[in-house]
């Protein structure tokens, strides 16, 4: 007879492995795979106590466990907050935690927990992304924010913590391609210095405004596509403005004398 919580199974190979499982509240939960039966009984132990000991917290999870953080941090919302979730997360007053690993936890508004419930959050060179649709997607994208951005310069989080993805703590400042945020000498705030890549960086202009500044890099890039210049320059799409108003804008707009000397021949 297995021991309580464990049951067996067979890879592909034949070769037997033990699952081990809980069922709490009526909410039959996967503890996960292990290689000896008794290693699978511990964790249904640890899960068993997790279950019932309201004094056990996420600060209490230790190296040695036979279940994973991942775990207990499912298991600890579930005891604590009564809703189940597959993903690590930790429901707080109106946000809520994602723990990546017991030292990292990133905190979202509660509007996003539908999203990240069903999301799994990875980590790689310092890059944060879920894979949506079989496509890996920045979870900055859900912001407005370009994977080509900079902290600091693009973005930033208003009270320091890069871990705080609420809504109200991110400011984007920079929404366009082939814009940078930089400061006014002369006034308060900033000005826009537009650049677009061709070999390498050429400075098409400093603007006041933002909306001018968008629609410099698209006039820009037009001219370089009229001079040979056959790149796939990404075009800035400005809401909220009429065609009259754009075309208004674009016209008046002045461009580096640079950037209507290049040609496929000098770049």
């Amino acid at each position: 007879m297995s021991l309580p919580g464990v049951f067996t199974a067979r890879k592909k190979d034949h070769s037997l492995y033990y699952r081990s499982s809980i069922t709490i509240r009526e909410k039959h939960i996967s503890l996960g795979s292990y290689p000896t039966e008794l290693a699978a009984h511990l964790a249904y132990q640890e899960a068993h106590m997790i279950s019932r000991a309201d004094s056990v917290g996420l600060e209490d999870y230790a190296d040695s466990s036979p279940l994973s953080f991942h775990k207990w941090v499912v298991l600890i919302n579930f005891r604590d907050n009564g809703l189940y979730f597959s993903m690590p997360i930790y429901l707080k007053n109106k946000y809520f935690l994602y723990y990546l690993s017991p030292s990292l936890c990133l905190k979202f508004d509660i509007d996003d927990l539908f999203y990240y419930s069903s999301k799994k959050i990875m980590c790689r060179g310092g890059r944060l992304f879920v894979n949506d649709y079989g496509m890996q997607c920045s979870i900055l994208n859900r912001y407005g924010i370009k994977n080509y951005a900079v902290c600091g310069k693009d973005y930033h989080f208003i009270n320091g913590d890069a871990t705080d993805f609420r809504y109200e703590n991110i400011e984007i400042l920079n929404r366009f391609h082939g814009l940078s945020c930089i400061p006014s000498k002369n006034r308060d705030g900033f000005l826009y210095k537009v650049r677009i890549h061709v070999r390498s960086s050429y400075v098409v202009g400093v603007y006041e405004e933002e909306t001018e500044a968008a629609i410099a890099y698209n006039k820009a890039a037009d001219i370089l596509k009229k001079n040979g210049i056959n790149r796939n320059f990404a075009q800035n799409y400005i809401e909220g403005l009429s065609p009259a108003v754009y075309a208004d804008i674009y016209s008046k707009l002045q461009i580096s004398s640079k950037i209507f000397r290049l040609t496929p021949e000098n770049t």
